[in-house]
Order: C-alpha cells, then sequence, then structure tokens
C-alpha cells in the first residue's frame, strides 16, 4: 500500500504524519529555503526532519517545566519548522509571532505570551541576541524565557536526565493562532490536530498535489495561510516545498514567480494585493514559464475581478493558464479553507445591483463592464469540501436568511477550530451558534462575514463589524476603498481606508487614502480628493464627507497587510493621521 493511501486511510497527529513520512519516504525532499527568495539554501528530507524535530522535543519537554504553550518567535526559515514541530510532539502548543523589529512588536509579542498564560518564548540563536540587544531593557521582556531551539542539538549535556515525549492525540491543541488584531485585540485560535488534518485534506481534495505537487511560498509562518500551505500541507501531502522569506517577494514580487518557473511550482498562494503588485511591479530576470503552475489561490482578502482579469492576461504568455486562479474563502476560527474554486474552471464574477445589495438583496446584472455606476462587481470564493457546510444566516434574528438574501456566513464541519483560549463565554457565541428554528442542524462558527450562497457557490461582500450605514443604505467599506484607489492615476491599490464617524447628528463618511510626492507634485491634494470622491459619488451614490490624504506608508495595517480601519479611524478622530499637506508644511 502506498504512503498516500494509508495516511489517507486514518487521521494522524503531525507528529504521526512526520514519523509515517520518515518511515516510508526517508529520502524524499521535504523543505528547502530560498536564500533572497532566489538560490537554494537550507533543505531538509523527511529522515532528517524527523530526526531533528525529536531531538529539539526531548530538550522541549525538559524545559518547558510544566508550560503548556510556548510562543514561536523566528524568522522565515526551517527552523521555525523543526521548532513548531517539536512542540507538537512535546505536547505543546505553539504560538507564532512576527519577530519584532519595533516597539509595537515587542507589546505585541508580550501580550500573546500573556494570553497563552506561558513565559517560554521559542526562537533561533540570532534572533535572541537581537531581541536582547535591542529590548533587553524593555519591561515587557521581563520574565520571559528566551529558548534557542537551534542551539539545543549538541548542547545538552550527556548526562542530562531525558523526558519521555507524552502522547500526543488528535484533540490535542496543535497551534494557538493569534488572530491579526484587524476587528479587535488578538484572540488565540486552538488549533487541533484534528483541524488540521481535516483541512488539509480538504485543500487536496479541492485542489489536488498528486504524485508531482511542488508548493511555492513566501507568505509567513505567523500567518495562518503561510502556516497550513507552507508546512502543513506538504507534510500532509509528502510533496516538497520551496519557502522564502516575504521580505524577498516585497522587495521584488517577481521572485515568487521565478521560484515558481525554476522550481516547477504546481501549488502557491497569496492575497490579492500580491497578484496586484506582480502585474505593477514585475520585472523577471531571465526566462519564465508558469506552465506547470495549475493552482494559484487567491485569498486572506478581497478577490478583485480586475486584478484576475489582469494578471491572467499578463502572464497568459508565459504558459499560464487562466483556470488556474483560484479565489477562496477562508478564517483561522476554521483552521483556514472554508471554500475555493476548483482549478479546472475560471472564476465567476456576478454583476449585482449596488443599490439592492445596500439593503441586503442580491439582484444581477447583465455584465456591462463599461458601465460600473450602480453596480457592484463579486467574484465568487468557490465551493465547500467534505462534510464542511455553509449557511447564510440573519446576524440579528439568528434564522437562516432567504434565497437572494445577504446575511452572516457560518461554517460547520471537521476544520471549525475549539475555540479561544481563555474565553470561554466568547467561544460559546462565535463557536458553537445554533439557527433558530433548525436546532437540529447542529452548531456553526459565526465567522463575522457577510455574503451570500448562489448555485453553491460562496460569495463574501464585507465584514459584518465594518459595515457603513448611510441614510438607511448599507456600504461595504472595501468597495468604497476600491473606488477611491482607482479613482486617480497617482494612487495606488492597497492604499485607502473608508470608515463612518459620529457628527452627534448623523454617521459622516471619510475616506483615507495614501498617497506620495507625485500627488503633491503633479495633482495636489485637492484634485485627487474630489476625483475620488466624484468616483464613489458616481459609482456608489454616496456623498463622501471628507477625503484625507496621507503619506504613503502610514495606513493602519495588520502583519497580513489587511486594512486597520478602526484603528485608521481613531487616528483621524484624534488627529494622528500623518497628513500629506501637513508633512510638507513642517519641512
Amino acid at each position: 500500500m502506498s504512503t498516500e493511501s494509508e495516511a489517507g486511510r486514518q487521521p494522524l497527529t503531525l507528529p504521526g504524519l512526520l514519523s509515517l513520512r520518515a518511515r516510508t519516504t526517508p529520502g524524499q525532499l521535504a523543505y528547502v529555503h530560498l536564500r533572497n527568495g532566489e538560490e537554494v539554501g537550507e533543505q531538509i528530507t523527511y529522515a532528517a526532519l524527523h530526526t531533528a524535530v525529536l531531538a529539539r522535543a526531548a530538550v522541549l519537554a525538559r524545559v518547558a517545566r510544566g508550560r503548556r504553550n510556548a510562543v514561536l518567535m523566528y524568522p522565515s526559515c526551517l527552523e521555525f519548522v523543526q521548532g513548531w514541530l517539536a512542540c507538537t510532539a512535546a505536547a505543546i502548543g505553539g504560538a507564532p509571532v512576527q519577530l519584532p523589529t519595533r516597539l509595537h512588536g515587542v507589546r505585541r509579542l508580550r501580550t500573546i505570551a500573556d494570553d497563552a498564560g506561558t513565559t517560554l518564548v521559542l526562537t533561533t540563536r540570532e534572533s535572541r541576541d537581537r531581541i536582547l540587544a535591542d529590548f533587553g531593557d524593555l519591561p515587557e521582556l521581563a520574565g520571559l524565557e528566551f529558548v534557542a531551539t537551534d542551539e539545543m542539538v549538541g548542547h545538552t549535556p550527556p548526562d542530562a536526565p531525558r523526558t519521555p515525549l507524552p502522547e500526543v492525540r488528535l484533540s490535542d491543541v496543535a497551534l494557538l493562532q493569534y488572530t491579526s488584531g484587524s476587528t479587535g485585540s488578538p484572540k488565540g485560535v486552538m488549533v487541533t490536530h484534528a483541524n488540521f488534518w481535516a483541512n488539509a485534506w480538504e485543500t487536496d481534495a479541492l485542489w489536488p498535489l498528486g504524485d508531482d505537487g511542488v508548493i511555492v511560498s513566501w507568505l509567513p509562518f505567523f500567518h495562518d495561510m503561510g502556516l497550513l500551505l507552507g508546512v502543513v500541507l506538504p507534510l500532509w501531502s509528502g510533496r516538497p516545498a520551496y519557502l522564502m522569506a516575504p521580505e524577498a517577494f516585497i522587495r521584488r514580487p517577481a521572485r515568487w514567480l521565478e521560484a515558481l518557473s525554476r522550481y516547477g511550482g504546481t501549488h502557491s498562494s497569496a492575497p490579492n494585493f500580491a497578484y496586484d503588485l506582480c502585474v505593477r511591479e514585475n520585472a523577471v530576470r531571465g526566462s519564465l514559464d508558469l506552465s506547470r503552475w495549475r493552482v494559484a489561490i487567491n485569498g486572506a482578502e478581497p478577490v478583485r475581478t480586475h486584478t484576475l482579469r489582469n494578471f491572467a492576461g499578463k502572464f497568459a504568455p508565459y504558459g499560464l493558464d487562466p483556470r488556474a486562479l483560484c479565489p477562496a474563502y477562508g478564517l483561522a476560527e476554521n483552521t483556514l479553507k472554508v471554500s475555493g474554486s476548483p482549478q479546472d474552471s475560471e472564476p465567476v464574477t456576478l454583476v449585482l445591483d449596488a443599490g439592492e445589495l445596500g439593503r441586503g438583496r442580491v439582484r444581477v446584472l447583465p455584465a456591462e463592464p463599461e458601465d460600473t455606476a450602480g453596480r457592484a462587481m463579486v467574484v465568487s470564493c468557490g465551493r465547500t469540501v467534505g462534510s464542511s457546510r455553509v449557511r447564510i444566516v440573519n446576524p440579528h434574528t439568528l434564522r437562516a436568511a432567504g434565497p437572494d438574501a445577504v446575511g452572516e456566513i457560518w461554517v460547520s464541519g471537521p476544520c471549525v477550530t475549539a475555540g479561544y483560549l481563555g474565553r470561554d463565554a466568547e467561544s460559546e457565541g462565535v463557536f458553537r451558534a445554533v439557527i433558530r428554528g433548525e436546532e437540529a442542524a447542529g452548531t456553526f462558527l459565526r465567522t463575522g462575514d457577510m455574503g451570500f450562497v448562489r448555485h453553491g457557490q460562496v460569495y463574501v461582500t464585507g465584514r459584518l463589524k465594518d459595515l457603513i450605514v448611510v441614510k438607511g443604505r448599507n456600504h461595504y467599506p472595501q468597495d468604497l476603498e476600491h473606488t477611491a484607489e482607482t479613482g486617480h492615476p497617482l494612487l495606488r491599490p492597497g492604499s485607502a481606508a473608508a470608515f463612518a464617524v459620529d457628527t452627534g447628528e448623523r454617521e459622516a463618511l471619510v475616506v483615507v487614502v495614501e498617497g506620495d510626492n507625485r500627488v503633491l507634485k503633479y495633482a495636489g491634494v485637492e484634485e485627487v480628493a474630489q476625483a475620488v470622491r466624484t468616483a464613489i459619488r458616481r459609482d456608489h451614490r454616496v456623498d463622501v464627507d471628507e477625503v484625507v490624504l496621507i503619506r504613503r506608508g502610514t495606513l493602519p495595517k495588520t502583519t497580513s497587510g489587511k486594512v486597520r480601519r478602526r484603528s485608521c479611524r481613531e487616528q483621524y478622530e484624534t488627529g494622528r493621521l500623518a497628513r500629506l499637506g501637513a508633512r510638507l508644511t513642517q519641512i
């Protein structure tokens, strides 16, 4: 019996999966780290990975001293993979965080450590020394124990007592995935081994890796999409993963495409903005062959029709099949994937009546791409797989929404995680919700996302908490933001935030947009602001009370690139926005 059939017969924990790989395909390449996103650096086989993980787990079991969780503070390197898998083998829940470079990152590290109830921070020797050198005197680091896992092998005294590893169960927490904070304080999502198995199974069922699959990823490990698609899915499928640091992609986006070409990548994923970057700033070095890339997942933020069209058009000459573009929807509370578009058909887009959508109703219009006024484009995020289910529910009455009605997206199935760590009451309401009148249907995860299902396909329209209500009509901020970003040629994608503020008499609409010196040199703040107002009035039939242009790079965002609208609104209300005009006045 083949490895894959054996793996598919019954669920395994992550340590169980690693043991299976080391036993059946010991010499198979598991993970490769690309130096600077280009050259092959460190690489490891399953046999070597299994040995390294067990060695670290044995030390961890001793140094943990009863601590059941640990913060994982690593750069993008294979030591993260070894350190996290060692945690899972020692029955320690790992909580990945971004390596801090500023005070804000240090405070987030401490917040997560305190929420996880731990003082144990796992990292590399180099990262530990740098953090202590840069921030060692800060009170936020007091009491934290920094342990370098790359020092564990070969540094353990020969007479040190060996602590036996515990039995790891499918129901044990393998990961504490802290939410990005785009919609509130970070909360630790408890992801079990069973959740990872189920989500990897669903992902492979929707987008099969087969015997020739090769994964290429630049996504950070502290993000749910980067962790599952860059670490878990390769382990589950037994297919190799080529990994690069996010910084390598951001500095030169073409490195992602070059790696896919050079190493024969078949599966990769990224948020919508990454595909936009490749279209706008692509500077490929050498030849490019994307003919093997059959699954290009687009998720983690709203998927734009123009992005899909532009990316497919630009890279079709390099062998990219437009059907490879696969919009998807997911969230950490469901491990990752909820739904996705299959790889054998092009993405589906609906043109909706924007006015009806604002009233919570779905009315499909004929496609007339030249006429955008009063129309909203919504991209399908595909279907669910296996036993996962999506229902659309009225968030106020908690009853099932009717046909062609927008409501909150509720999810059930084996990928729904165990809840938020230490937040039992909140977890009960979010993870174990019941549809009124359909109690026999069981419990559901309330995603907080709004959308609808049409012909079995899931469409996401926005966040429930971010809805902007003006004169009784609902407006989704990402739609207003997209219109703002395209309202003037000097503005860029992913650079706007739209929100409402209470004036005491009514809700006023404010749009904040990033600009740079080109705005001041070639147009002026007022011209650009007026263009934004005009575009939003034309496409959404709503007046913007104020357009604020701020310096490029100062729009509040999460570690995964999502706009922090509430933080932006707070900065607006307290006068802390870095206004573009004010910057030049002070020079």
